[in-house]
């Protein structure tokens, strides 16, 4: 009899949300629930699947959560894998190492929360191989070294599952935490490796172990964009082990680039926009889709989609809404009058030189923009400053991208409308 279980982690419940938010009340309120219904559907499938465990590896909470209605909620999901008779494995991340809910909350007897001290629980075998499950959490936010060494062995003539919270050899997205190598893991002696921390979902398998980074099951915003998932994870009577995905967001962010080098009006250049969301809102299983939308190529309509971006926005959003469950995060273009490139002749083109070759690469000019930026970053929320960059790699990037979408504008604004 085959043993089974479903891994996640990052849940991230009650997350801050960032700018997305500030625009749209009706996105907000369902993104701000998001996490919470992914993680019902997490609860769902293990019902629905008839696991015997779900394994958390970290960050099911964002932060030092102290809220009572986060703690009820949490009561209530693993209340119904209790009745089910599913056991509950939880570490504890980076972000919820500090959770007052983690160490305050009192837990039903089939869950296990792990401490700063490795343990291993092992599950005699009723009907399939003893499973020994090994879990560590983090102590503080911060994890410098590795944490493998710190594991146990594993247990003899048992299936050995680890859990852990680690950036591996990090990534471009996240910070390095408890760094370790897959190499590493692979040679632990442990059959399973169900980690968490990195939000994009990685499976490595050889014939020693299997070492899974789930990803997130919701994400929050367009830097966590694409599919979101958990694994159900099933160990064959021979021991062998078969890893699938099950989709859980209920709502999905994606970017969609359109090239409307091809539209001859404003009518037919919207007509290929929306034609673009039909596609992506076929192709995206989960109940909403969030787009942001860049509009790319060469059109005698440049200057207008930078000056009226707004309405442009305002038809999508009607059109997403007759598409169904389709939300706009952002509408970017990056177009370019036909020519744009190499006609620099006349007072316009003399002008856009002098923004682009002086003005924009000016040491002066950069310095000015750098200190309105940051005072304008000191005034936001804590959760909203990573806007600008968060790194001063990102942050320099941002500024540049400021920079030129800026003179851009004042371009667009001195070109006459030829065509209505």
């Amino acid at each position: 009899m085959a043993y089974r279980f479903l891994h996640t982690a990052d849940v991230h419940l009650d997350s801050p949300l960032k700018t997305l938010a500030l625009r749209n009340p009706e996105l907000s309120d369902l993104i701000g629930l998001a996490t919470r219904r992914a993680f019902i559907r997490v609860v769902d499938i293990c019902l629905e699947e008839q696991v015997d465990a779900l394994v958390l590896a970290g960050d099911l909470y964002d932060g030092d959560q102290t809220s009572m209605k986060t703690a009820r909620f949490i009561a209530e999901q693993l209340r119904r894998l209790h009745e089910a008779g599913i056991r509950t494995f939880i570490i504890r991340g980076n972000h919820d190492a500090l959770s007052k809910i983690t160490t305050e909350l009192v837990m039903p007897e089939t869950v296990k929360v792990f401490g700063a001290n490795a343990e291993a629980v092992v599950i005699d075998g009723a009907g399939h191989s003893p499973i020994a499950i090994h879990g560590l959490s983090f102590a503080k936010p911060h994890a410098p070294l590795s944490l493998l060494r710190h594991y146990g062995l594993p247990v003899p003539d048992a299936v050995n599952i680890g859990i852990m919270h680690t950036s591996l050899g990090g990534s471009e997205k996240h910070d390095l935490y408890a760094p370790c190598s897959v190499a590493d893991l692979q040679q632990s002696g442990f059959r399973y490796w169900a980690l968490g921390h990195i939000h994009k979902r990685s499976v490595v398998e050889d014939t020693a172990s299997v070492v899974v980074m789930p990803g997130m099951p919701q994400g929050r915003d367009i830097n966590e964009d694409g599919r979101k998932s958990v694994s159900l994870v099933t160990i064959r009577d021979d021991r062998s082990i078969v890893v699938e995905e099950r989709p859980t967001a209920v709502a999905q962010f994606e970017r969609l680039a359109v090239d409307v080098s091809g539209a001859t009006d404003w009518t037919s250049m919207i007509g290929d926009v929306s034609f673009g969301l039909h596609e992506l809102r076929a192709s995206v299983t989960a109940e909403h889709l969030v787009a942001r939308v860049q509009i790319t190529g060469s059109t005698d309509l440049a200057w207008r989609l930078r000056r009226d971006l707004d309405l442009v926005r305002t038809e999508l959003e009607t059109r997403g809404s007759l598409i169904g469950n389709v939300w706009i995060d952002k509408v970017q273009t990056v177009c370019r009058p036909p020519g744009s490139v190499n006609s620099r002749s006349g007072a316009a083109g003399e002008l856009a030189v002098i923004m682009e070759d002086e003005v924009n690469r000016s040491e002066g000019y950069r310095q000015e923009l750098r200190a309105i930026v940051e005072e304008l970053r000191a005034q936001l929320p804590a959760e909203l400053r990573e806007m600008f960059g968060s790194d001063e790699v990102s942050f320099e990037e941002n500024l540049a991208d400021i920079a030129a979408g800026g003179s851009a504008e004042v371009m667009a604004r001195l070109r006459r409308e030829k065509v209505d």
